[in-house]
Formats: structure tokens, C-alpha cells, sequence
């Protein structure tokens, strides 16, 4: 007890452990990978509707969706903690390392989803449900759709769809079909990159970090990416024709499509085998970035300039509309 009491003292008396330990808690969070919230603003962007309620409730749905998706990051990671510590770089996230015991983190994984579940229902019961709808299924992914082929990465793709309703759902804004069809062929593909580049891994380092991926080859999910990747850009430019087509309110959105385009091409090639080797001697880099799509967002600069040029041209033809220079 006297042990336990003075240990307690130390770290009240030392600020950098106090410093070390709240650090360990936010990235158990993985803060990098709300990035992939921010498809909540979709709803607004891809309608045209950017008024001030409407950035304020698509702000409330992006911090609800960061504390949903913590808490099942929370959840997953105590489920995989022996998975974890066979994989090169997930070995070192909080609860694998053993810096966030577990009991803490069911604790907090369970105040986050259970707020955000509350605090969504006043900010518009749509919302509630999508996150709820998203719990759900990480629920159903973690303890079995993760480890059964093909549905991994609808449940996956998924995901994306529920935070794009639910920032809809918060801006009660309808969305246009091709934009829901466009968002859930844009996630499937992000899940089958984010399979290629782990199963490229288990190629380098020999280790299978994933039961899935002894059902998965090469060869099957390129197939896949082609299907996808093609109702990406089908679905997208639909969208962009124009309101003739149930798109977007101008057909000028069309200029947009270059962007999509190149992105997506970019991002096969961060996932292909001869890139992922050429990093890997020249840069250093072990394994392939699309592993994690959060850090492809935040590192990569090609793709970086094209999601900035991407907003800029769609502001830019959201005002010249607003002027009435365009029709």
C-alpha cells in the first residue's frame, strides 16, 4: 500500500511522467486517423450549403464521429493486443506497448461512445442513429467480420457511409444517390489499398498480422480495385453532371473530375508492388503507405496538393453560382 501510495506521489511530482502518460491516452486515440471523419463535411460540400448552422452542426458530427471511432480504436486494440505486438509498427500503440492498461481503456472507450451517442441525439436524431448504425457494425467487425472474407471490407467501407449520413443527417440535408454511391465506392477502394499494402507487408517481413489475409492474393484484389475504381469515377462524374442527372446543382462541378481522377490513380500507385519496393531501397520505407490512409492524407504531398485543388476549384465554382456567373 505505502509502495502504491508513493508511486502515486512520483508521478503527481514529476510533470514529464504526468506529460508521458496523458500522451500515451491521446494516441491510444489515434488522433491521426480522424482525418477520415472529416467525410462528415461531404453532405454540405457536395450541396452547396455552407452556412453558419450548417459548419457549426457539420463540426459537432465530425467531434461525435472522433469519439465514436476512438472508442471501437479503444476496443479493437485490446481485442488485437497479441496480433499487435507481432506487427512491425502497430507493436508500439499504447495498449500493445502496455503504456494503457486495458481496464482503463474499456472504461474510456465505453464514456466516449456512450457521449457521443447522447450528445448526437440533441444535435439531431439522424446523427444518433448513423453513429449508432457505425457502432454497430465495428461492434460486428471486431468480434467477426474482420476475420471473414470480402465482408471485411464492405464492413470497412461501411463505416465511411455512416459518417457521411450522419453529417447529412446533422445538416438535415438529402443527399444525392450518386454522391452516397460515389462515397461507398470511394471507401471500398480505400479498404481493398489498405489490404494490398498489408499483404505486401506479410510479402517483406514474413509476418501474417491478419488471419484475412491468407484468403486475399494479389490477383483477386486488383480485380476488385478495378470494379471499384471504376464506380468511383462513374458515380463521381454522374454526380458532377449536373442537376439534369440528380447531381450536383451546377454542371460545372465537372472541371472537378481531373482531381478525383488523379488521386485516385495516385493512390494505386502508393499501393503498387514495384513502388512499394522502390521506397523501400531509396527511401526506406517498409511496407506500403496505404496501409494506413490517414497517412497518406497527411504525408504524401501529390495527394495533398490534389485535395487542396480539389476544394479551392469547388469553392471557387460554389461562389462564382452564388454570383450567378455560371449557371
Amino acid at each position: 500500500m505505502l509502495n502504491l501510495l508513493q508511486t502515486h506521489i512520483e508521478i503527481v511530482m514529476n510533470p514529464l511522467q504526468i506529460e508521458r502518460i496523458l500522451g500515451s491516452y491521446l494516441t491510444a486515440l489515434r488522433p491521426r486517423q480522424w482525418t477520415k471523419n472529416l467525410i462528415v463535411f461531404a453532405a454540405p460540400l457536395f450541396a452547396f450549403q455552407l452556412g453558419g448552422q450548417t459548419i457549426v452542426n457539420s463540426l459537432l458530427a465530425f467531434i461525435l464521429f472522433c469519439c465514436s471511432s476512438s472508442s471501437f480504436y479503444l476496443f479493437n486494440d485490446i481485442l488485437d493486443i497479441e496480433a499487435d505486438r507481432c506487427h512491425p509498427i502497430k507493436c508500439k500503440r499504447p495498449i500493445a506497448s502496455g503504456l494503457v492498461s486495458i481496464p482503463v481503456a474499456i472504461v474510456l472507450a465505453i464514456v466516449l461512445q456512450g457521449g457521443a451517442l447522447i450528445f448526437a441525439w440533441f444535435v439531431a436524431k439522424g446523427l444518433a442513429i448513423a453513429i449508432a448504425a457505425y457502432g454497430v457494425f465495428q461492434i460486428l467487425y471486431n468480434l467477426r467480420l474482420k476475420h471473414t472474407v470480402i465482408l471485411d471490407v464492405v464492413t470497412i467501407a461501411l463505416g465511411f457511409v455512416f459518417r457521411a449520413v450522419g453529417g447529412a443527417a446533422a445538416t438535415d440535408i438529402v443527399m444525392s444517390p450518386w454522391f452516397l454511391l460515389c462515397t461507398a465506392m470511394l471507401a471500398l477502394f480505400l479498404a481493398i489499398e489498405k489490404r494490398k499494402a498489408e499483404l505486401k507487408i506479410l510479402e517483406i517481413k514474413g509476418v501474417r498480422t491478419r488471419y484475412i489475409l491468407k484468403r486475399y492474393s494479389m490477383s483477386l484484389l486488383s480485380r476488385m480495385e478495378n470494379v471499384v475504381t471504376t464506380g468511383t469515377i462513374i458515380f463521381y462524374s454522374l454526380w458532377s453532371s449536373g442537376p439534369q442527372l440528380k447531381g450536383a446543382t451546377t454542371p460545372w462541378m465537372l472541371i472537378t473530375l481531373p482531381f478525383v481522377m488523379y488521386g485516385v490513380f495516385r493512390y494505386q500507385l502508393l499501393s503498387d508492388s514495384k513502388e512499394i519496393e522502390r521506397r523501400k531501397k531509396e527511401l526506406g520505407q517498409e511496407g506500403g503507405q496505404t496501409e494506413r490512409p490517414e497517412e497518406v492524407l497527411l504525408q504524401d504531398g501529390p495527394i495533398r496538393f490534389t485535395v487542396i485543388g480539389w476544394a479551392m476549384t469547388v469553392f471557387a465554382v460554389l461562389f462564382l453560382k452564388n454570383q450567378q456567373l455560371i449557371l
